[in-house]
């Protein structure tokens, strides 16, 4: 018998509870628009997308120490900055002997240990998916079907200011990009004159 063996996103061997900050993104399941939708370059957010929007901004509470930078909710997945204190420990860690289909948040190097990214992400998914349910009991919010969030998220660790930058303005100008994201459903594709409006649209907002 085949058993499918999850591939992780994470970078092996590395420490996610030390210092530092991450790029990160957590897609809906099968990619379902439930937070909202996107008009001429601006995020329309539902009462589902201003929820995941309160729940992230509170993170800092729960995990204190912990900041956030810039992010944006979109349609049906979302980017963040995350900034972690860390604990002044070796960022990388000896391999680790666990199986990668463990379970979410189980098949890196300290995934879930207080404090790590893995278990900031955790907290989130797990309270926007109640928050989410409850909703849907009452305030008659579209079902979601198996799970809102997809089982893992991607991150990139953010090593200098010029990375930083520029995934900031990634984020801020991600909603401009919609009608090309590869995360959009109704992605047509890509032309000359796509680009040229987006690069319109980013001017009159500098």
């Amino acid at each position: 018998m085949y058993v499918h063996h999850r591939l992780s996103l994470r970078l092996k061997g590395y420490d996610y509870a030390q210092a530092g900050a991450y790029f990160v993104t957590i897609c809906t399941q099968k990619r379902a628009s439930a937070f909202g939708c996107v008009d001429d370059g601006d995020v329309r957010l539902n009462d589902a997308g201003r929820m995941v929007r309160a729940v992230w901004e509170t993170l800092p509470d729960r995990f204190p120490g912990m900041e956030l930078d810039a992010f944006v909710v979109m349609p049906n997945h979302m980017h963040g900055i995350i900034v972690i204190p860390g604990r002044g420990e070796s960022g990388i860690r000896p391999d680790d002997s666990r199986q990668p289909d463990s379970g979410d948040h189980k098949d890196r190097p300290c995934g879930t240990m207080a404090g790590s990214l893995g278990r900031i992400i955790q907290a989130f998914k797990s309270t926007t998916t109640h928050e989410y349910v409850m909703g849907v009991r009452r305030r008659g919010w579209v079902p979601f079907h198996g799970r809102l969030w997809q089982r893992n998220y991607y991150d990139h660790v953010i090593r200098n200011e010029r990375k930083l930058d520029k995934i900031r303005e990634y984020i801020a100008t991600n909603p401009l990009r919609w009608a090309l994201d590869r995360e959009n459903p109704q992605r047509t594709g890509h032309s000359a004159e796509e680009d040229a409006l987006f690069e319109i649209k980013r001017r009159r907002r500098q």
